[in-house]
């Protein structure tokens, strides 16, 4: 199967971030995977929902739409009242991820929320979303800190998440529209430091997929993340900076926005 930009199939796109796109958040990003483009923005509010009321420990919560024109036909605009099975269940993904590597007690009882609009859709949004609200959270993190908000670092741990499609037979890293709709089955894997699993994503569409494949899946998964974290790993989070890395390897340079 030709993959589009002549990648071979073990090849992330593209990846590019760009900090600060939103002054009014503590923390926030432009984050590219290919054309797929997410903006995330981080906020931290005085109040935790009821559940949480009296037990001095925070919350985070989530919050994923697509834009209505960043799909090739427009999607409707969502409300809070009027979001769509996909988007709530995105939402909960995101925000059942990144709780998982957040020291919650270090907020008191605050909410972080993360918004998570993805400006183009060309498939693995939900990868580009979490990574970008993971780069978002870094950087709020480091100016709460430095603000006396909060008394210690809220991440325990760093994790990064690539997609998988199956067709065919075949294992493909990093897959984008055109391959999302012609997959047999595709994954989302969410993983650590360590490679370790925090959550999958995933199904069979057309076909059921074998347990080697699934493994085959995930050892693909732990050679795209390791390109992701490394990536991740070298950009300074600071209002304006920016980087990009090519899909064939070139190293990070700086560029605006």
């Amino acid at each position: 199967m030709q993959r589009y930009g002549n990648r071979s199939y073990d090849q992330v796109r593209s990846l590019s971030v760009t900090y600060g796109v939103f002054p009014y958040a503590d923390g926030s990003v432009l984050f590219e995977m290919g054309n797929t483009k997410v903006f995330v923005a981080v906020t931290l509010q005085s109040s935790v929902p009821s559940f949480l009321r009296g037990k001095k420990t925070g919350w985070l919560t989530a919050e994923y739409s697509l834009l209505p024109t960043s799909t090739q036909v427009r999607n409707l605009r969502e409300s809070s009242g009027q979001r769509s099975g996909r988007s709530i269940e995105i939402s909960r993904f995101i925000g059942r991820v990144l709780r998982s590597v957040c020291n919650l007690g270090v907020l008191g009882e605050r909410t972080v929320t993360i918004d998570c609009d993805v400006l183009q859709a060309d498939g693995s949004t939900r990868a580009a979303a979490i990574n970008g609200a993971l780069l978002a959270l870094q950087m709020a993190n480091h100016k709460w800190i430095k603000k006396g908000s909060i008394a210690s670092n809220c991440l325990s741990e760093s994790l990064v998440a690539v997609s998988v499609g199956v067709i065919d037979d075949r294992v493909l890293l990093d897959i984008d529209y055109q391959e999302d709709v012609a997959v047999d089955a595709d994954f989302t894997f969410v993983l650590t430091q360590t490679n370790n699993i925090i959550e999958i994503h995933g199904a069979a569409e057309r076909k059921a997929c074998t347990w080697e494949l699934h493994q085959h899946a995930y050892a693909l998964a732990c050679k795209g993340a390791m390109t992701v974290r490394d990536f991740c790993d070298q950009q300074p989070c600071m209002p304006g900076s920016a980087a990009s890395l090519l899909s064939k390897g070139v190293a990070p340079q700086e560029h605006g926005l």
